[in-house]
């Protein structure tokens, strides 16, 4: 995890729940496999934030294991208050999908905060499929249902980082889930999921 990264994760923190920290926070981090440093310190330092990691593998800072990653039966539907992922949707084969269920998972009114790379080199973990721009997330985020609330790059090299923290020019998307997971979106998700199969 590079440190842009990390502060761009503490930004999200700072601006959206810090007026929170005396609310029950659920909070899921998806990717969160401890892979050169977590987000884990951001999220956990509040007795009322409860944080989990989620990932497709056991290991350090992770505490539910997909067996899916486009079917998270083990997290149940409106249940996150916050969902973040970093450096993981560039791996995610069908990212689309996956922010699918990052919407099902999502209460009504809860935040979802992705960070990924608009640029740098490969780096397979297994694979490496992606980079990301402001207008992709958010086009992602209104195929998801999700009201954007921000979506940005930092497409400058900034002086506090040296070329391997600016070499990613990180791309942020953070949005909002407007209104519960309902019977027409879990058919809507089913019918990708047989497609899928096909």
């Amino acid at each position: 995890m590079h440190i842009s990264s990390m502060d761009k994760m503490r930004a999200f923190r700072e601006k959206y729940l810090e007026s929170r920290t005396n609310t029950a926070l659920q909070i899921l981090d998806i990717g969160s496999q401890e892979v050169n440093g977590s987000y884990k310190s951001i999220f956990s330092d509040q007795p009322l934030w409860k944080y989990q990691g989620c990932d497709m593998v056991e290991g350090k800072n992770v505490d539910i294991v997909l067996t899916d990653p486009y079917d998270w039966k083990q997290i149940k539907s409106n249940s996150a208050d916050v969902i973040i992922s970093g450096q993981a949707f560039e791996h995610v084969e069908f990212f689309w999908i996956t922010m699918l269920e990052i919407a099902r998972v999502l209460k009504p009114g809860g935040l979802c905060c992705i960070i990924a790379p608009s640029g740098g080199f490969e780096h397979r973990y297994p694979v490496d499929c992606w980079r990301f721009y402001p207008d992709g997330f958010s086009a992602l985020a209104k195929y998801a249902k999700l009201s954007v609330v921000e979506s940005y790059t930092q497409w400058e090299d900034l002086p506090q980082y040296d070329n391997d923290n600016n070499c990613w020019h990180d791309s942020v998307l953070i949005a909002r889930k407007d209104r519960a997971f309902g019977f027409r979106d879990a058919l809507r998700q089913q019918l990708i999921q047989w497609s899928r199969q096909l």
